[in-house]
């Protein structure tokens, strides 16, 4: 099947502001994200207003990670020589790699901080996270960036924006359809799956994430500016750490390393007297 994208990455305009699909489906995501872990939160009977100071500090995470992977791993040699163009965002150029390391760090620093068990909230937060992944790639469909390499046939997208005239994979909606999967599966898993171990879910999330990174790497343009001079491309090199710590995880929560999911567990301690270092 042919399909030609002559999608508009501007979504509409303020005045002279453009507002992009792109920044609407990045920070939809994570309005999209706060109410699913309300829900989860008032489930398990904990403080819903570490949830506003959680969403800031996430958002940072994946922002300045994701921003310092993109620009250290995939061009380096360019960015370290023009260092000022690393806080120019609006530019482009976000990696998911950095981006799951930042949020990973910050989720432990909050954990410590306020007295969350770090398996027990990453259970809650991947399940939101499945979801601002799916959107952030589609967001990369309407910039018509992350492309994937040409089909060789007649199926495929023509990205016109691009000047075009010949189909590529639509690598952005394969990465989409996948973490759409992965959210719905780690949904069901997290409602129905009672007895299972706690950092289950984290472990399956980050396995199957990069997992579909991997093999989609094969249908994608390059990202970085060098080659490895392998079969294998930066994002795949980048993605094995990943996969084995998931599944690495995954055993461990089957044993029962981290505890069982679903326990009784007493409410997290005054969050505003931790916060103020009382």
């Amino acid at each position: 099947m042919l399909f030609v994208s002559t999608v508009d990455p501007i979504a509409f305009t303020l005045g002279p502001l453009e507002i992009r699909w792109y920044g609407l489906l990045f920070s939809g995501g994570f309005v999209i994200g706060y109410f699913l872990m309300q829900l989860m939160f008032r489930r398990r009977k904990w403080n819903t207003e570490d949830l506003d100071r959680m969403l800031v500090c996430m958002f940072l995470g994946t922002i300045v990670g994701a921003r310092l992977g993109h620009c250290l791993i995939y061009e380096p040699d360019y960015f370290l020589s023009h260092p000022v163009e690393i806080l120019k965002i609006w530019k482009g150029g976000l990696a998911s790699h950095g981006g799951a390391l930042g949020v990973i760090l910050v989720m432990a620093w909050f954990c410590k901080r306020c007295h969350y068990s770090f398996m027990e909230l990453g259970d809650m937060m991947v399940i939101p996270t499945a979801l601002v992944c799916c959107l952030i790639r589609l967001g990369n469909f309407m910039n018509s960036e992350i492309v994937g390499i040409p089909t060789g046939g007649d199926y495929g997208v023509i990205f016109t924006a691009l000047g075009e005239d010949f189909p590529r994979h639509p690598a952005q909606l394969y990465e989409a359809a996948c973490y759409l999967a992965i959210f719905l599966l780690l949904s069901a898993l997290y409602a129905f799956w009672k007895r299972r171990g706690s950092g289950m879910l984290f472990g399956l999330f980050i396995l199957l994430v990069f997992l579909s990174r991997f093999l989609i790497e094969y249908v994608k343009v390059e990202q970085a500016d060098y080659s490895t001079g392998s079969a294998l491309t930066v994002g795949q090199y980048l993605s094995i750490p990943f996969i084995i710590a998931g599944a690495v995880i995954m055993l461990l929560a089957h044993l029962g390393r981290f505890g069982r999911a679903g326990r009784a567990q007493a409410a997290p301690h005054d969050q505003k007297e931790v916060l103020n270092g009382h």
